[in-house]
């Protein structure tokens, strides 16, 4: 299938690992031009080194815990450079723990984060979409949104919130050629998953790799995602093919959610 991403221009976040990065590469296969967004350079250089060398790549360093600063950068860019038709917004969850006893600062930060930042990308992006009336935002957060995660206050919370204002974005844009999607990933093999499978190997008393397998037995696919499986999805919901899918929370999870 062809995608006709060939000269699309995409601003992915958190791409120095995980689903960021791998969706940065599936998206360069096929014919995108990547514009890289994380806090560490070193890193970010790695990953622009990954990506195929025919192609003007390029990388900004930004911190998602200032959206002020986010906010300048991006628009700058676009200033001196191009805009963007995708936009696919990945940000590292917050911390683990119980709803109960999270600090409000822990609401506070993961908010900024996620739907903050998330908030600005967009409002820096969307002319140029509309302009080109081509337009992909694709936000990664949880299928927590479906089914909170027990031990995932925090993240079950701000998650829920982003979905809500991902819809409602999508109501808003979607005359004007502009999707906006959740992906929902399940456990996908990440730094991530790794503490939170040592966290409840703390918490339980089990070994990491009890811990590890009990995750594993409540997926029907009995494994975890490959990140490069969340970035095919991203890549086709980004493409043309998708035009019509808008508004929607797309869980890859192996069949781990128990709704529909």
């Amino acid at each position: 299938m062809n995608l006709e991403l060939n000269n699309k221009y995409a601003l992915v976040c958190g791409s120095t690992a995980g689903i960021g990065k791998a969706t940065a590469l599936a998206l360069a296969e096929e014919g995108t031009i990547i514009t890289l967004v994380a806090r560490n350079e070193a890193k970010l250089k790695a990953v622009l080194a990954e990506l195929p060398q025919h192609r003007n790549h390029s990388y900004i360093v930004a911190d998602f815990s200032n959206p002020s600063e986010l906010k300048e950068k991006v628009e700058s860019y676009i200033k001196s450079h191009h805009g963007f038709h995708i936009l696919i917004n990945n940000t590292g969850g917050p911390a683990g723990g119980p709803v109960f006893s999270a600090k409000v600062e822990e609401f506070e930060n993961a908010f900024t984060q996620h739907l903050k930042c998330n908030h600005v990308l967009v409002q820096a992006v969307v002319p140029f979409m509309k302009d080109q009336t081509y337009g992909r935002i694709i936000n990664v957060i949880s299928t927590s949104v479906k089914q909170p995660l027990d031990g995932l206050g925090v993240s079950n919370t701000i998650r829920g919130a982003v979905a809500n204002w991902s819809k409602t974005l999508a109501n808003e844009l979607g005359e004007f050629g502009v999707t906006v999607n959740n992906v929902l990933p399940g456990a996908t093999g990440t730094e991530r998953l790794t503490q939170i499978i040592k966290n409840k190997s703390v918490k339980t008393g089990k070994s990491v790799d009890e811990a590890s397998n009990a995750m594993k037995n409540a997926v029907p696919a009995k494994r975890f995602a490959k990140p490069e499986e969340l970035a095919d999805a991203i890549t086709f919901l980004a493409s043309e093919r998708a035009a019509y899918i808008n508004g929607i929370n797309l869980p890859v999870d192996g069949g781990r959610t128990k709704s529909l």
